[in-house]
């Protein structure tokens, strides 16, 4: 099954956390064969207080982190236009959200589903967890 499930700081910090639900989650898409993903700049974002390097590591050797290229941010910075955004509150989910043309169907694991709805578009599943 061809697919995406992007994770944003917030999925990216529970799955380093060893949330169930976002373990669980992130299990499923695998076991489908659905892309677990995330940017590089996401890596950055995410809780990493508390958390051991090597879990850290381990977690990002298992899943895609794409590279931040001029191509997405030059998509972020129009997506940052339409809607009005600025700053870096929202460059991060910009960028991530850039990675639209991801496999598709995409969805994204936040825990701020407001404004990766409002970047990503109706054509993304938002799931706050």
């Amino acid at each position: 099954m061809p697919g995406t499930l992007l994770l944003d700081s917030g999925g990216l910090s529970k799955l380093y956390r060893k949330d169930r639900t976002v373990v669980a989650l992130v299990q499923a898409a695998s076991k489908e064969g659905v892309r677990v993903a995330t940017s590089a700049m996401t890596t950055l974002e995410a809780d990493y207080e508390r958390i051991h390097p090597a879990r850290i590591t381990w977690v990002l050797s298992r899943i895609d982190v794409h590279d931040v290229t001029k191509e997405i941010t030059d998509r972020a910075a129009v997506l940052l236009r339409t809607h009005h955004l600025h700053g870096h509150k929202y460059a991060i989910d910009a960028a991530l959200a850039a990675a639209r043309k991801a496999p598709r169907p995409v969805t994204v694991l936040t825990s701020d589903p407001e404004d990766l709805t409002l970047l990503c578009g109706p054509s993304v599943e938002v799931v706050k967890v």
